[in-house]
């Protein structure tokens, strides 16, 4: 049929034809996208087979754009504030401006959420270089743009959280720490990781940097409660400044005062030490805290979800539901 079809050519489809099949690209798993927003066009939409960007903006074809995803919960955004400051940092490193002021932007937002009518959502927000053109020169686009996306607010499985999860470190290259602490769209390291952890059956990969520390999983941060009861995290030098973990590692001053933790540190972290580990953990802004039962193959804290992961777990959701200065109102 292709073969046929490349013989006569390929026929030219007019713009009202186009729109009129826009029906039958309806797919089942679009039902988990509620509405988006574009400055292209400044306004919502919420069919998801017109949630479409141009082919030549330049995040489509180099992955020139940064963005940010957060979450509303009983109609709160969590955190919001936080992240629209690590987008404005992020856009800064790359020399995008934004097109809208950060309390425009966050106008927007609640206004895309409103329109989907979806107090529970997962907000996708991004800020491109823009239309323009083809080549790598970030100067043929003449305006950046902001898209905003709501989708389905999904969270792992309950066994997750009830019997933990399973890591191994990732054999794909770190990113210099440059482009490591821009949250940028260009994710081929992190989609290869993503790749790596489904391949191999476990649930999560962290990579290792060029000094053979552990740094970060695809798309999440983790800690870890040493043998001598410090809870440990990562130090930013080379990975993402992560919201969910930096705010947990404030909540976990919590554990100190109550002497369930020596201290809490950022530091290197090196695999053997992650071995001998009492607890592990993953930090992510859809699931908030994941406990680590079996890293690289060997067992973490006897196979079971340990006591500071309960706790930081528990202040973490006390936090997102009744934390009122990391709330933000929508409806």
């Amino acid at each position: 049929m292709a073969d046929s079809k490349r013989k006569k050519g390929l026929r030219v489809i007019s713009p009202d034809e186009f729109l009129d099949r826009q029906r039958d690209l309806r797919k089942e798993y679009q039902s988990q996208y509620y509405a988006m927003y574009s400055s292209i066009w400044d306004g919502i939409v919420t069919d998801p087979v017109l949630m479409m960007i141009p082919i030549d903006d330049h995040m489509v074809h180099r992955g020139d754009a940064v963005f940010e995803a957060f979450k509303s919960v009983k109609g709160n955004l969590y955190n919001v504030h936080r992240h629209l400051k690590r987008l404005e940092y992020s856009a800064s490193r790359i020399a995008i401006p934004l097109p809208f002021t950060l309390d425009e932007i966050l106008w927007i937002v609640k206004e895309t959420i409103r329109v989907s009518g979806h107090k529970d959502c997962l907000v996708r927000l991004f800020v491109s270089r823009g239309p323009g053109g083809f080549t790598t020169d970030p100067y043929e686009c003449p305006k950046s743009q902001l898209y905003v996306v709501i989708t389905e607010l999904r969270y792992p499985p309950k066994e997750k959280y009830e019997k933990g999860v399973r890591v191994k470190v990732s054999n794909v290259p770190v990113k210099p720490s440059f482009f490591a602490n821009i949250k940028s769209c260009n994710y081929l390291p992190n989609v290869l990781m993503k790749k790596e952890a489904v391949d191999s059956g476990v649930d999560f990969v962290i990579c290792l940097d060029e000094f053979g520390y552990l740094g970060e999983s695809t798309t999440e941060n983790f800690g870890m409660v040493s043998k001598d009861n410090v809870l440990k995290f990562p130090k930013f030098d080379r990975i993402l400044r992560g919201t969910t973990v930096v705010r947990a590692s404030e909540l976990a001053k919590n554990l100190v005062e109550r002497g369930v933790v020596e201290k809490v540190e950022f530091s290197d972290i090196t695999v053997g030490e992650a071995l001998e580990a009492r607890e592990m953990m993953m930090f992510g802004t859809t699931f908030d805290i994941l406990p680590i039962v079996e890293f690289n193959g060997a067992i973490i804290g006897g196979g079971e979800p340990g006591a500071v992961f309960k706790t930081l777990y528990e202040l973490l959701l006390k936090d997102i539901h009744y934390g009122k200065e990391f709330l933000e109102p929508v409806f």
